[in-house]
């Protein structure tokens, strides 16, 4: 296929392109939301649940993980024989009823069990989204799109710190676990922080309906009328056509392996091995630990529960607002230049972090390292890792290789979440920070030596170069 194949001036029909994309992008919102209400919610249903512990207070933090492990290997054996679209569903009826039923949960175990529950839920939307989203997108706004579900995490993730902070009651910073398990906030308060997501959830569910299914995976499943349909209400009848033809060269021939001979195709394990490393990257960056253990950090710099809520507030509005930046950026700098100085960003952000809990420069001196932190986070690692992933693997194979690489990612973010009450015991908070410091300066390497430049290309010339290459 010839390079210049994406310079050829085209006309998208953009409303029904974004239109689809947003509503693909509805999973991306209720990841963020579920995966962050925990944070606010955490000093409540710890003394709900009189969870002492470092073992228990990491695993009431990371067990959600084990179900976004399993959402993952769900959608590896199920999206190329499900198709995208059905995965939303299952994906956004998960979400309605694990909100629920979490906020219902009386014992520490009905509560885990539905965390996990509603971790299969995100495992798949963190799969199926950003796919799906990649596989319908043209070439010049597959990056900005696919961001685009990065933007409604953060959305989400933002959602969860309002809502945390208009429901919960304020609170005295002497109230010790017992009066707050007795109080409003420790009987009903957290209920009500994880149950305000079914509204959204059953949106989701009932506009999962109204999308097409991917043009790629029809075709892949040989419904050539079916997907050069789709394609042309995207972008012509023209741009139809020389669409299918290039999907259809590259899943003539290798749609008929199996998935495992597929992925052991010449050039595909160093295209599957980049993204499960970048996947890992993501998550040990380390940037989570400011989301789920935010109360924690704040507290050990000097504020009180009700302060904390208002600088997870900020944080989530600064995570925002440079989420946006990056979807402007991701089409025009590049996939590399924005991971690069990402990650030299994030790892001078974590030493300087570190020094301030080593030396006890505690307040606004943390709360400033946190927001340059997560501000490097959301331009770089945060959107650019889903748009890499969603488009280095070749058509024939992208479902379950896509599976394993966001396998890869929630299994380093359950070590990553599990382990902090642990490394801080070992380490203490600015060993910790260190730590992640130095993961970020190895992952500047790998980002310069292995990751790819794939802006403004098709996702089959991304396949052609890749492989050859």
């Amino acid at each position: 296929m010839s390079a210049t194949s994406t310079h050829v001036p085209q006309s998208y029909n953009k409303p029904y392109v974004w239109g689809i994309a947003s509503v693909a992008a509805l999973g991306g919102l209720l990841f963020g939301y579920d995966w962050v209400v925990i944070g606010g919610a955490k000093p409540f249903y710890e003394a709900y649940f009189d969870l002492t512990s470092p073992q228990l207070i990491g695993w009431a933090n990371s067990c959600a993980l084990v179900g976004c492990l399993l959402g993952s290997v769900v959608c590896s054996a199920l999206s190329d024989r499900l198709g995208r679209r059905k995965l939303l569903v299952l994906a956004a009826s998960l979400f309605a009823v694990s909100s629920i039923f979490t906020g219902l949960a009386h014992e520490f175990a009905t509560f885990v069990i539905w965390r996990i529950i509603g971790g299969i839920a995100i495992g798949i939307a963190s799969n199926v989204s950003p796919t799906y989203i990649a596989e319908i997108s043209p070439a010049p706004w597959r990056g900005r799109l696919v961001a685009l579900n990065q933007l409604t995490i953060v959305v989400g993730i933002l959602a969860a710190q309002i809502v945390n902070w208009l429901i919960a009651e304020p609170v005295a910073d002497a109230t010790t676990m017992e009066m707050l398990r007795h109080s409003w906030n420790g009987q009903w308060g957290w209920r009500w922080m994880f149950m305000a997501v079914t509204l959204p959830s059953a949106v989701f569910f009932a506009s999962a309906f109204l999308v097409p299914e991917s043009p790629r995976w029809l075709a892949k499943r040989g419904l050539n009328t079916a997907a050069h349909g789709i394609l042309a209400r995207i972008g012509g009848e023209d741009y139809a056509t020389r669409e299918l033809r290039e999907i259809q060269a590259t899943v003539s021939t290798a749609g008929q392996l199996p998935v495992w001979a597929g992925l052991r195709k010449p050039g595909v394990p160093g295209v599957l091995l980049t993204g499960i490393c970048l996947a890992v990257l993501q998550q040990w960056s380390g940037i989570n630990i400011l989301f789920n253990y935010a109360e924690e950090l704040y507290r050990k710099a000097g504020y009180g529960i009700n302060g904390t809520l208002i600088n997870i507030m900020i944080t989530g509005t600064v995570n925002l607002v440079c989420t946006v930046a990056a979807m402007g950026w991701v089409d025009r700098l590049g996939r590399r230049t924005l991971l690069s100085w990402g990650c030299a960003g994030i790892a001078l952000a974590h030493a300087l972090l570190g020094f301030a809990y080593a030396t006890g420069l505690g307040g606004s001196f943390v709360l400033i390292l946190t927001l340059g932190a997560i501000a490097c986070y959301a331009m770089s690692l945060a959107p650019v890792t889903w748009v890499v992933i969603s488009e280095i693997f070749p058509n024939s194979i992208r479902g379950p290789a896509v599976s394993i690489a966001v396998s890869a990612l929630w299994i380093a973010c359950f070590i990553l979440t599990f382990t902090f009450p642990l490394l801080t015991q070992r380490l203490e908070t600015a060993g910790t920070f260190w730590l992640y410091s130095a993961i970020c300066l190895a992952g500047l390497f790998f980002i310069l030596l292995r990751v790819p430049e794939t802006k403004g290309k098709t996702l089959e010339q991304i396949e052609q170069e890749l492989i050859a290459g």
